[in-house]
């Protein structure tokens, strides 16, 4: 298979090799067998890189270095930063109850025990309410507090668009009404360098929180910069290390989940590599999340934002390392298998 734009830009040898201190190096040979797996899978961009320089970025079936594409839930992650930001603001705890803001909510026996952090890993018992996505819903804020609560706070992992909408409802409050887009700008996208992001807003100016941000390949690896900075980007503290931290813990309900970023730390000898967006298809009473992880052979470190169509951001710490992956559609696509290309094994 011919492959699309590339462009190679480390010097490497044609297998995988170690520093002298021992981590691994990713190779441009094994990026380029993971873009044509990609590529044979509707990809449209990979980017690869490791210690702040890039080894391999490649462009094809219509993506390119400028173009915005649709990273869908991927856009969960920028609000969880937000989020984090905002706790190191003092606007909020995490494990402050909802209802002290949503005060709506007082009366209601779940709801009133619901915590801001559980809104963020999704395991408040509210039903996901994946129907607030649709255009013609004129106050998803409105809407979304009325979801109700299927379960009991911290008992189960619910995935759907209500637990970020209600966040994005306590932040407005909290900032006394303005724009929480406004919020995310100054405080996320404008230091991260991202600017004019295409994103969906209902009829009173409430921006949808799970989906919706079309970024480049490079501005959304500026997230996985970010991470490995240990929220520090270009001088700038943009969130503290210690409450970053706070986004790569899962919960009990599922461990391979924190707070708006997907967790590979389950991975071991007796894990299983599960199809996350193959589970997330699955009524939430049938799915499981005890013993799984994304791939066994990438490190336990590594942390994901990840979207519809496999739309993929992995961040390895230990590797100082970020892999970005966006399609034009589904295709069987396989984390587990993309990474074995990744890292040759």
């Amino acid at each position: 298979m011919k492959l699309g734009q590339t462009f190679l830009i480390a010097a490497v040898s044609l297998f995988l090799a170690r520093s002298a201190a021992g981590t691994l190096i990713l190779q441009s040979s094994a990026c380029a067998a993971a873009a044509r797996y990609s590529e044979g899978k509707h990809g449209t961009s990979l980017l690869v890189t490791q210690n702040g320089r890039t080894v391999f970025e490649h462009y094809a079936n219509g993506g390119g270095v400028d173009g915005g594409w649709p990273i869908f839930s991927g856009t969960k992650s920028f609000w969880g930063i937000a989020a984090l930001v905002a706790a190191g603001e003092r606007l909020f705890k995490l494990d402050d109850l909802v209802c002290d803001t949503i005060t709506e909510w007082k009366s209601d026996p779940r709801k009133s025990q619901i915590t801001i952090r559980q809104l963020l890993n999704f395991t408040d018992g509210i039903e996901g309410a994946s129907s607030l996505q649709r255009d013609s819903i004129a106050d998803r804020n409105a809407v979304a507090l009325k979801v109700p609560a299927v379960a009991p706070p911290g008992s189960v992992f619910i995935y759907g668009p209500s637990h970020l909408q209600i966040f994005g409802e306590l932040l407005r409050r909290k900032l006394n009404g303005r724009n929480i887009y406004s919020y995310l700008q100054e405080h996320v996208l404008g230091p991260l360098g991202i600017s004019d992001v295409e994103y969906k807003q209902d009829a009173r100016g409430n921006p949808l929180l799970a989906t919706g941000f079309h970024l480049s390949a490079r501005q959304w690896a500026r997230v996985g910069d970010l991470v490995l900075g240990n929220g520090n980007v270009g001088g700038r503290q943009i969130v503290s290390s210690a409450l970053l931290q706070q986004a790569f813990k899962g919960s009990s309900a599922n461990p391979s989940y924190g707070l708006t970023f997907w967790l590979n730390r389950p991975a071991g000898f007796m894990a299983r590599e599960a199809d996350i967006e193959k589970l997330l298809e699955l009524p939430w009473q049938q799915a499981s999340w005890r013993g799984i992880c994304i791939s066994k052979t990438a490190p336990q470190d590594m942390v994901v934002g990840l979207g519809s169509h496999y739309q993929r951001l992995f961040i390895i710490p230990s590797l100082n390392a970020v892999i970005v992956r966006q399609s034009s559609a589904d295709a069987k696509f396989s984390d587990a298998e993309f990474l074995r290309l990744i890292f040759r094994r």
